[in-house]
């Protein structure tokens, strides 16, 4: 199963950003996809997941500005649509995908700096 992510760069507080993660995995077989990310020094967290049936979670730090969402229309793919970002938005971000296994994304860096 590959997970092919786009997206992250560098951007000024109060920017936008937005990331997408495609996979090649068939939409029948998906239970939830989402984004983790890991800061230097912590471990990696949960930032939104969307289940295949709409239903969604967040962590408490980004809710209110960040946006999940999902397009099944040709290829399963999940958008994370990212506002308002902080200095502490920084850190590499893990697309996931769970089925009966799970699977990351390489990862790819989201930079919040003046």
């Amino acid at each position: 199963v590959q997970l092919v992510e786009s997206g992250g760069g560098l951007v000024q507080p109060g920017g936008s950003l937005r990331l997408s993660c495609a996979t090649s995995e068939s939409i029948f077989r998906i239970r939830v996809m989402g984004w983790y990310r890991q800061a230097p020094g912590n471990q990696r967290e949960l930032v939104a997941t969307i289940n295949w049936d709409g239903s969604t979670q967040y962590a408490d730090s980004v809710k209110g500005r960040f946006t999940i969402s999902r397009d099944s229309a040709k290829v399963a793919a999940v958008n994370l649509q990212m506002n308002s970002l902080k200095p502490e938005d920084t850190a590499v971000y893990y697309c996931n995908l769970k089925t009966l296994s799970e699977y990351w994304g390489q990862g790819t860096q989201v930079t919040v700096s003046a």
